[in-house]
């Protein structure tokens, strides 16, 4: 019986496999409002077999977005906007649905990707970035403000206030993004946060305000609700956040009621070295549940179905995500479960594309 197949459970929530569309920045929002284009994009992943799907980073403020065309949840037009999608999807998929609740901090404000990525002034549409210290990202960028007591309460407030409105949306699962160079992995690393007050310097410190965002979210929605987290496990750079770092991190998640740790890597510094190659962020995930006990995602260049496989058979991850390779191949969960001898669920209106070969691959949903 395939390991990847098989249910599991986040909390009282019950997934039906292993398998996890990670959350992918799609630059298509009007004014943080989703569109058509998101309920075309979130449509059609949920109906790929996977066990859970994640909507993309969604910035808990206009100044938190990464790009002007990014997904927010901050206001009673972005909740209406995000909630028109959602009934669509579930209109014909069972799917758990999560969220990424985000604050890009310093590396805000740049175009979408497909022009450059290249910061933007407040001239040609940007806005002043903010972060724990006033260090920019790369040499060239306009440097952040550093923010004092006020504006991290009010961050704070956002991020509770975006929680709540993703409760009320009945979204499943709500998980803090606090990796890849973003605000609350500009805080976590010693390279992007210097702060001389008790926001930084020490390993405690700086994780001071991601842990005080993340109770602040567990205690503002349902205990029922699993709340997690996505980190990047190292910075890839000398003297920068770690592995060792992370395992702490995790312990004091793993304390708070945390329901999973999403491991990724990287992102926050252009300096950054890393080794790709097929699964190089799992042995990561693997320490941190190993060490914590923590229900771990396992991210990163996971392609084929017996990878995978292995990944959750091993005990190295609980769960794996994909991101671009489901891009790719939208059916991802349909074609690994027919490698792996598995069912996986499938609309009844696609029962016939099923081979004569594979005559019990289909659960209908």
């Amino acid at each position: 019986m395939s390991k990847l197949f098989s249910p599991i459970s986040l909390g009282n929530l019950v997934l039906d496999n292993r398998i996890v569309i990670a959350p992918m920045c799609q630059y298509s929002a009007d004014r943080g409002c989703a569109t058509d284009w998101h309920l075309i994009h979130l449509g059609h992943l949920a109906l790929s077999g996977a066990g859970l799907l994640f909507i993309e980073a969604t910035a808990v403020a206009p100044e938190g977005r990464i790009s002007p065309l990014d997904l927010g949840l901050w206001s009673d037009a972005t909740e209406a906007a995000l909630a028109r999608v959602l009934r669509s999807v579930r209109q014909y998929s069972a799917m758990p649905i999560a969220i990424q609740l985000a604050h890009a901090g310093r590396k805000a404000s740049t175009q979408v990707p497909w022009e450059g990525g290249h910061t933007l002034s407040p001239t040609c549409g940007g806005w002043q970035t903010v972060a724990p210290s006033a260090i920019a990202f790369a040499a060239a960028d306009p440097h952040p403000l550093a923010l004092d007591e006020a504006g991290l309460r009010r961050i704070r407030d956002d991020f509770v206030s975006a929680a709540q409105r993703a409760q009320r949306l009945g979204i499943d699962v709500i998980e803090l993004h606090a990796a890849h160079g973003y605000l609350l992995h500009q805080f976590l690393s010693p390279l992007s946060n210097t702060r001389a007050d008790r926001y930084g310097g020490t390993l405690e410190n700086r994780m001071r305000f991601p842990l005080e965002v993340f109770d602040a979210i567990r205690g503002a929605v349902a205990q029922a609700k699993p709340v997690g987290i996505r980190i990047s496990a190292t910075d890839w750079v000398d003297g920068g956040w770690d592995i060792e770092q992370s395992v702490v991190f995790a312990t004091e998640l793993q304390r708070r009621g945390c329901s999973f740790v999403h491991v990724s890597s990287g992102g926050l510094s252009p300096l950054q070295q890393i080794p790709l190659e097929p699964g190089y962020q799992v042995g990561f995930a693997e320490r941190i549940k190993r060490e914590t006990g923590l229900t771990t995602i396992a991210v990163g260049l996971i392609t084929e179905p017996e990878h995978a496989e292995s990944i959750i058979a091993s005990g190295q991850a609980d769960l794996v995500a994909l991101a671009r390779g489901i891009l790719y191949d939208p059916r991802w969960p349909w074609h690994a479960a027919a490698k792996l001898g598995a069912q996986v669920n499938a609309p009844k209106q696609y029962l016939r594309s099923q081979p004569r070969a594979l005559n019990n691959l289909f659960k209908t949903t």
